[in-house]
């Protein structure tokens, strides 16, 4: 999973990306839509996951992780001359963004719009994104209606129905609205992916409050949420890098002390996976345990070819224990005698923290 990390200049983006990743890039601003990006892998936590390594002490272990891509900063009024070919690759290839928006208040680092107002940036940014996918849908209708008067009627169809989409993209952009908010069907989902749509990327809000907001950051985060569909958190970008930086016993000492009860990155994960609909899958031995994400409504078939391709090719049964079922009955084989282990077939849905084991021949 990659999640791309936007916002205004100077809202503490590098800083919000340090906290995450561990990692301690220099947060001096650099240049809106510069192509400078910073990119960092993390682990996803799940004790679960750390449980299943105790008990198997594998030769290998492969914890699910999540990369988070840092770019320049987007500047008010870059969408209406068309964000640059670099921002919108950018955009285009991550699974979510975060969108980091400014609580906090410091004099010697002054907002570019000279006030904080969480609830104007998140217009703005917006905004900028509807506005560049307006001019693409508004230059691609001219060139449709060009082709669709060139081209005999029996050639017609598709490009209507594309014509009708866009039509559709139109009046909802024009309205000021992100593409993420329609309900879009398999033809629009794939027009949208073709010609590199930004607004139509799930997004999540991260506010960036100051140490003396800490107490208040839930009702902040209420507060400024959008809409339902957009997650939205709060957290010290400032105080979290620290943390990071800490090993596991200061770390303890240090969140008790400021009153975090647990670390920015895992309620940023646990959005990711709510907002795309993800959770996880295990695969246990002595040789290997790992963690697999996958889309919830994933059949067995998907779980397997996420595994390897010859998995689901040749998918026979797969032999499926719960995580709570496993840790209950305290091994594989005991599962077995206790009735909880299961053979399920290729129409299975995967739950979270199942256990599986392919049956397969190729």
């Amino acid at each position: 999973m990659k999640i791309g990390i936007i916002g205004l200049p100077l809202t503490g983006k590098t800083t919000i990306f340090n906290a995450l990743t561990g990692s301690d890039e220099m947060t001096a601003n650099f240049a809106s839509q510069s192509t400078e990006h910073h990119v960092g892998v993390v682990e996803v936590p799940d004790p679960r996951f750390e449980t299943l390594v105790n008990m198997y002490e594998p030769k290998k272990q492969v914890p699910a992780t999540i990369e988070f891509v840092d770019v320049a900063g987007i500047s008010k009024g870059a969408g209406k001359q068309g964000l640059s070919t670099e921002m919108v690759q950018f955009i285009r290839d991550v699974d979510a963004l975060l969108h980091v928006v400014r609580s906090f208040e410091n004099e010697s680092v002054p907002h570019t719009e000279g006030s904080i107002d969480p609830a104007r940036d998140i217009e703005t940014i917006d905004t900028e994104l509807i506005l560049n996918d307006l001019m693409f849908v508004e230059k691609r209708l001219e060139k449709l209606e060009k082709d669709l008067l060139r081209l005999p009627k029996d050639k017609r169809p598709q490009l209507e129905h594309e014509k009708k989409a866009l039509l559709r993209f139109q009046t909802q952009l024009e309205a000021e609205k992100p593409l993420r908010s329609l309900d879009l069907d398999a033809d629009e989902a794939k027009w949208c992916r073709q010609y590199a749509l930004l607004s139509v990327q799930p997004m999540m809000i991260l506010l960036n409050v100051g140490e003396d907001q800490l107490t208040a950051i839930d009702d902040l985060a209420q507060q400024y949420t959008p809409n339902a569909e957009t997650p939205t958190m709060a957290i010290c970008g400032k105080v979290e890098a620290e943390i990071a930086q800490l090993d596991d016993d200061d770390k303890a000492l240090f969140m008790t002390e400021m009153g975090i009860t647990e670390p920015g990155l895992n309620r940023v994960i646990r959005a990711s996976y709510d907002l795309l609909g993800l959770h996880c899958f295990f695969t246990v031995g002595k040789d290997e345990v790992r963690a697999w994400t996958i889309r919830k409504g994933d059949n067995a078939v998907t779980a397997a070819g996420k595994i390897h391709s010859d998995l689901a090719r040749g998918f026979i049964r797969a032999e499926t224990v719960a995580y709570e079922d496993l840790i209950q009955a305290g091994s594989w084989a005991k599962t077995k005698e206790v009735g909880t282990f299961r053979l399920e077939g290729k129409e299975y849905i995967v739950q979270d923290g199942d256990i599986l084991s392919i049956r397969f021949n190729v």
